[in-house]
């Protein structure tokens, strides 16, 4: 039975959709059987492994509002152990029709438990912000990961999702746990994202993972050639990060 996992932060540029990429794929390198569900109306986890968004007869969209059963909509991705539930953008005009429906804190949970049995792990891509989808993501889900940019603002708004997180637990998701707090776009040369870092380990203490991602320019080029970085530059200090981290979050769910 799958582990969810559900990688949030409702500010955009903090490595979100990166590290659901990555993560999914070192995990199935272990020999994970994982599902990514991307459930960001971008699309770009879709995008950077290689979907054409344009040539999908459903997606995500169908899913949510129309019930069609996510089985359905997935894909293998090219690499072994990993498929994909993509989406397109119009995800964002999903949450409108997702307003007028019964039970629509619960549609993605009823989605994924349609299809948990198959999987080692699913993990899920969410809007970059605190929106209808994002909570269905939280009530779907067993963990959440933050990432965090180790920049200015680095916890701008992290009390708010917190918040969030909290209300879900309450009164949708009592399973809800955060297993960690991801530090990215680490640069160990500035003092900024040393102090930045520092910050945020008093703030969460032991949740923070001990891998930083680095800043890293082969991790920025990947999604362009729609394969992650593992497979883009395995000898990277992106993707041997990345490694790391997915080795921390197996660990962390006991698997």
């Amino acid at each position: 039975m799958a582990k969810v996992i559900c990688i949030t932060n409702q500010k955009g540029g903090v490595g979100k959709t990166t590290t659901t990429v990555n993560l999914a794929y070192f995990l199935a390198k272990d020999k994970n059987r994982v599902l990514l569900i991307d459930a960001d109306p971008q699309g770009n986890a879709s995008g950077g492994l290689g979907i054409d968004k344009d040539e999908l007869e459903a997606s995500l969209t169908e899913v949510m509002i129309e019930a069609i059963p996510l089985a359905e909509i997935i894909q293998p991705t090219e690499f072994k152990n990993f498929d994909i539930a993509p989406t397109t953008t119009q995800l964002a005009n999903a949450e409108v029709e997702m307003n007028n429906l019964k039970q629509k804190f619960t549609i993605m949970k009823r989605a994924i438990d349609s299809v948990r049995k198959n999987y080692d792990y699913i993990v899920i891509d969410t809007p970059p912000s605190l929106s209808l989808m994002t909570v269905n993501c939280m009530t779907a889900a067993d963990y959440l990961i933050l990432p965090v940019q180790t920049e200015f603002y680095a916890l701008e708004g992290v009390a708010q999702l917190l918040e969030s997180m909290a209300m879900v637990k309450k009164a949708l998701n009592p399973q809800l746990k955060l297993l960690g707090v991801v530090a990215t776009m680490y640069d160990k040369r500035t003092s900024l994202s040393i102090e930045v870092l520092e910050e945020v380990r008093k703030y969460f203490k032991d949740k923070v993972f001990e891998t930083m991602i680095p800043r890293n320019v082969r991790v920025a080029e990947a999604p362009s050639h729609g394969v992650p970085v593992g497979a883009y530059d395995k000898f990277s200090k992106g993707a041997k990060a990345y490694k790391e981290f997915a080795r921390e979050v197996e660990e962390r769910t006991g698997r």
